[in-house]
């Protein structure tokens, strides 16, 4: 099976080229060339030690660790999130796109967005504390359930990785990025009272629906990248890559959770 993730395919070409072997790690990525991708990258460039899931463990409860933090904050100063949303949008391209991944960077982009889902938190815990006055504690919840579900049916393989997977979610999300992009600009005239398409009755609701569920199964095509960079050998470094990986999916997970139990809220005023 061909890796079409690019994270992973920015990983792996990234220790191909320390090691001297660019070109063939290129081939091999673009042809599909699994077996022999895994043999030429059994072990990590220049003898550094290979990741391990551990690793990816470790850097992604700092990274999360990072988000809480500047939650914390971002609760307490909301003014800043704006800000912080334009700067882990940089820091977020800047992480995916490096060909060698800085942890500097990587926890820098966490805490941008700590920062800004506290601010966003404490908006919409004010706006709906009536309605709903436990909104964020239940959002937190639902992002960890949603977690370990994917988890446990990504472990068990009920949940498959394979090449029909990654055509169906990358259709997928990009429609949905089209729609939210249509959704906002609506919004800015009155669409479904400032929610955009969302806001417009059981449609809405289908929409916000369909953002969790995408959100979930991205966490899907993080665990198989971590998966795939061990069985390829990559550098130990990678681990903060992958962190960033699963730190911004749940990033959004938890934001589209939100936003859904919110149009819930509001709907019962």
């Amino acid at each position: 099976m061909e890796s079409r993730n690019p994270v992973l395919r920015r990983a792996v070409q990234t220790a191909a080229e320390q090691r001297g072997l660019y070109d063939e790690a290129r081939a091999a990525l673009d042809g599909g060339e699994v077996d022999g991708l895994e043999r030429q990258f059994a072990g990590a460039a220049h003898g550094e030690r290979a990741m391990q899931v551990p690793d990816v463990v470790a850097k992604t409860a700092l990274s999360l660790g990072a988000v809480a933090v500047g939650a914390v904050v971002g609760w307490q100063f909301v003014a800043i999130g704006l800000i912080a949303m334009l700067v882990g949008f940089a820091l977020g391209m800047v992480n995916a796109m490096k060909p060698r991944v800085v942890p500097a960077l990587v926890l820098g982009y966490a805490l941008a967005e700590g920062l800004f889902l506290g601010a966003i938190s404490r908006v919409f815990s004010d706006a709906y504390a009536v309605q709903a006055p436990n909104l964020v504690g239940q959002a937190v919840l639902g992002t960890v359930v949603a977690f370990g579900v994917m988890l446990a049916l990504y472990s068990n393989r009920i949940i498959r990785v394979n090449g029909t997977f990654m055509k169906v979610m990358m259709g997928s999300l990009i429609a949905y990025g089209l729609i939210g992009l249509v959704s906002f600009v609506s919004s800015f005239f009155g669409v479904g009272q400032g929610w955009g398409f969302y806001g417009v009755g059981q449609l809405g609701l289908l929409l916000c629906l369909a953002g969790v569920v995408l959100a979930a199964f991205t966490l899907a095509l993080d665990f198989s990248m971590v998966e795939q960079g061990v069985r390829y050998g990559l550098p130990e470094r990678e681990s903060w890559r992958m962190a960033y990986g699963l730190t911004s999916s749940l990033v959004w997970l938890y934001v589209e959770i939100l936003r859904f139990l919110a149009i819930i809220a509001d709907q019962r005023r």
